[in-house]
């Protein structure tokens, strides 16, 4: 048997299927659904995922023979403009809209993708990375502590969401 090519990581361009990627989010955030968290990306709509891209350097994998999305990611520069004060910092970046497909989840793709977008961050002089979560998310909350990441507050995204949001943020290593 043929190993499995692994998957390539690139910025989204305007010849990617925006319609593909938004579904992508969807299967990927339908099993926080099931638990009755209304995360962002269980319901967005095409224009929402565009938007989201646009706020900063939108990412995508992809699986190399079939041409398959298997995960993306939006990494955001400092934001002058948002509710929270973290984001606002001047060398805070932060990630939103990061899934892995559900049937390519455990394979260490996750990870894969974050770290390629640390370093990305890195090489444009982020000094913290950031994120936001369902509090009671708690495996995703204790996966993102095993990378390093520590709560560090809370912010509210309702009505967008229904529930409150754990902020974490970590370091960047030099």
């Amino acid at each position: 048997m043929t190993p499995r090519a692994a998957p390539t990581i690139r910025p989204v361009t305007a010849s990617d299927d925006l319609e593909r990627l938004t579904a992508l989010i969807h299967a990927a955030y339908a099993r926080h659904a099931a638990l009755g968290l209304r995360y962002w990306g269980t319901h967005q709509s095409v224009d929402d995922t565009a938007k989201r891209f646009a706020s900063g350097t939108g990412l995508v994998m992809v699986e190399p023979q079939s041409g398959d999305y298997v995960g993306t990611l939006t990494l955001r520069p400092p934001q002058p403009e948002s509710t929270v004060a973290l984001y606002r910092e001047p060398r805070v970046w932060s990630i939103c809209q990061f899934c892995i497909a559900p049937q390519e989840q455990g394979r260490g793709l996750g990870r894969r993708l974050h770290d390629y977008a640390t370093q990305y961050a890195r090489g444009q002089g982020a000094g913290v990375l950031a994120l936001d979560t369902a509090q009671p998310a708690t495996a995703l909350i204790a996966m993102y502590e095993s990378w390093g990441y520590a709560v560090v507050g809370e912010c509210d995204w309702r009505p967008l969401t229904n529930y409150t949001s754990v902020l974490m943020s970590r370091q960047m290593a030099d």
